[in-house]
């Protein structure tokens, strides 16, 4: 959200994060920003004040919330792990109504609106509808908001000082497809598994096991499935025997023509979804996987390879965030 908003002219005051792994990857690329590594459950209203300089209703401060969101998630399968994400926006909350900043942001999964008797959410509007606030919500999918890359996220936009609320729209364009992004065409080399790239760009991939490079190899290139090896003993995966509709997608190969699957913090393994490239037998990069998410080539990454792929992974797509700050700019 940071990047997305930073190049559409606004400026970064500060990002708050639990996780100080991504302390340098968020200094690197905000000159002049804060990096505040507290846990938001903790950290109080008037420390921020203090660290950041900022005042209480200001029309031109823009809060944005994009809280964990493992407990509404679909793919999440231990909700008591992660119930304590459930409960973050109230956090937010609680900085909303000591500050009452001119404008709000709020990115999270689907489920957070589609999930039946959602106090969370609603006690939430409340608050908005209370304190002045006007809110649009929905449900946005980034494909139509210049991604490569299926992926559905809410979004809601509020604003103190403004009457109407406008979202970005939406896009359909047929040119926002992997081929587009990646490929030797765009300056990504060819690589092969386990490639370590010691510059900025971090072509860096995961190594693969000789079971894996065996599978990748049958695989059909541009769009291929795990059905290619179903019927070979070795390669075959206990738990997919006779079940090919299980979870097609896994050890799948991308396809050149369509956008990609959404980018997740494990998009570098290709035994955790679609994230085999096209042709090339391995799995993304993580530059591949910065790009689909339309990170800028020139932005740094800090970190090893499974840390690097979470911040990727975890990240708002730059460009969808872009076209809500511009949104916000005309209203």
């Amino acid at each position: 959200m940071s990047c997305g908003f930073s190049m559409a002219g606004i400026k970064i005051l500060a990002g708050l994060d639990i996780e100080q792994q991504f302390e340098k990857t968020y200094l690197a690329n905000h000159k002049g920003s804060k990096f505040i590594n507290e846990n938001i459950t903790k950290y109080q209203s008037e420390a921020l004040r203090e660290e950041v300089g900022i005042s209480r209703y200001d029309d031109n401060l823009i809060f944005i919330g994009c809280s964990p969101c493992q407990y509404w998630s679909r793919i999440n399968n231990n909700r008591h792990r992660s119930s304590y994400s459930n409960n973050l926006i109230f956090d937010f909350q609680r900085f909303v109504q000591y500050f009452m900043p001119g404008h709000l942001v709020v990115e999270n999964v689907p489920g957070l609106i589609r999930e039946k008797n959602n106090h969370v959410l609603l006690s939430f509007l409340d608050f908005l509808k209370f304190n002045g606030y006007k809110y649009e919500y929905r449900i946005v999918r980034t494909d139509h908001y210049g991604v490569p890359q299926r992926r559905n996220r809410f979004v809601l936009i509020a604003s103190r000082v403004k009457e109407k609320i406008t979202f970005p729209e939406p896009e359909e364009d047929q040119n926002l497809t992997v081929r587009k992004f990646i490929g030797q065409h765009n300056g990504f080399p060819a690589l092969n598994d386990g490639h370590s790239d010691p510059d900025d760009f971090m072509s860096s991939t995961s190594a693969l096991s000789s079971k894996n490079k065996r599978r990748i190899e049958l695989t059909e290139k541009d769009g291929g499935t795990r059905l290619a090896w179903k019927d070979d003993p070795e390669l075959q995966i206990p738990a997919y025997k006779d079940k090919d509709h299980y979870y097609r997608s896994i050890y799948g190969r991308l396809w050149w023509d369509r956008p990609s699957t959404t980018i997740t913090t494990r998009f570098i393994a290709t035994s955790c979804g679609r994230f085999t490239h096209p042709e090339e037998n391995r799995g993304l990069s993580l530059r591949e996987g910065a790009t689909l998410q339309t990170f800028p080539k020139d932005y740094v990454f800090v970190g090893g390879l499974v840390s690097v792929a979470k911040q990727i992974g975890n990240a708002v797509p730059p460009e969808m965030a872009r076209r809500i700050a511009l949104s916000i700019i005309r209203d």
